[in-house]
């Protein structure tokens, strides 16, 4: 199992996950014709993916859902409450995935778990390779850890992770109060010190990858994320990777815990 995240970021998120000979895309914050680049330059046809999961509706994930999933007939899965919001998705083949009721796309089983965030029924998803047991999780937005998720993340071998902000940065920062509350409130985006949280428990007994994704432009850097990640990793006792997805160039591919592939950039903002 492998994985490239296309793009991360306020202005659009989406990842690529690959196992043999099955892609999935999880969100589609792109615009499609940016999307397209950027499987190009990875060497991946669209016509290939399986389907597409989205996360919620907000547009930084759902952006390019619609023409992509028209143009290459994917199917769209999704929460009840997402597809609820996205009306627009009515003439796509639209399924609807539920807390419990694992999903089979091909050698992939996909788990959906419900995230804190102020969209309708935002999620994350835990991917089970079933011939090898390798695990993924994608989790973007959220506002809060909480500790049945901190355990479910225990189990993976890539942790997928949102490190949106640092707290001194958006106290410090040209927001206003009340948008400074709604990013650090229990329905906003996870900041790095709580990030970290979640990596420590993950990394001590199974992760080996580790990316962060949904920084913060205003409010963060990859240097200020990494630095805490790279702390809190250390004193964890992790050996493995850990890289930050930004906006404007792919990132990857993070690769299987058997066979490590090396972290590389392709390409520029396309």
């Amino acid at each position: 199992m492998r994985l490239w995240v296309l793009g991360s970021g306020s202005l659009g998120n989406a990842v690529l996950l690959e196992h043999g000979t099955t892609r999935i895309l999880i969100d589609a914050g792109l615009s499609p014709r940016s999307t397209c680049a950027r499987l190009a330059r990875i060497g991946v046809a669209p016509e290939s993916i399986l389907a597409l999961l989205l996360t919620h509706e907000h547009q930084d994930h759902a952006r390019g859902a619609r023409v992509l999933a028209r143009r290459f007939h994917w199917p769209i899965y999704a929460t009840r409450g997402t597809h609820a919001e996205l009306p627009d998705l009515r003439r796509a083949r639209r399924e609807i995935v539920t807390r419990g009721e694992p999903t089979l796309l091909d050698k992939l089983l996909i788990e959906t778990w419900m995230v804190p965030h102020d969209a309708a029924e935002p999620c994350a998803y835990f991917i089970t390779a079933t011939d090898t047991g390798e695990r993924a999780v994608i989790a973007f937005d959220l506002g809060y850890v909480s500790s049945g998720l901190a355990e479910a993340c225990g189990h993976v071998d890539i942790l997928v992770l949102e490190s949106n902000h640092d707290e001194g940065m958006l106290r410090a920062g040209p927001y206003p109060p009340s948008v400074q509350r709604r990013i650090a409130g229990p329905f906003g985006h996870l900041s790095n010190r709580a990030a970290g949280i979640l990596m420590r428990a993950a990394v001590k007994r199974r992760a080996q990858h580790v990316v962060l994704c949904h920084l913060s432009e205003v409010n963060n850097s990859p240097d200020v994320a990494l630095g805490n990640a790279r702390r809190v990793l250390k004193s964890a006792g992790f050996q493995g990777t850990v890289v930050a997805a930004t906006q404007d160039v792919v990132c990857g591919p993070v690769g299987s815990t058997q066979f490590p592939l090396p972290f590389q950039l392709y390409g520029r903002r396309v």
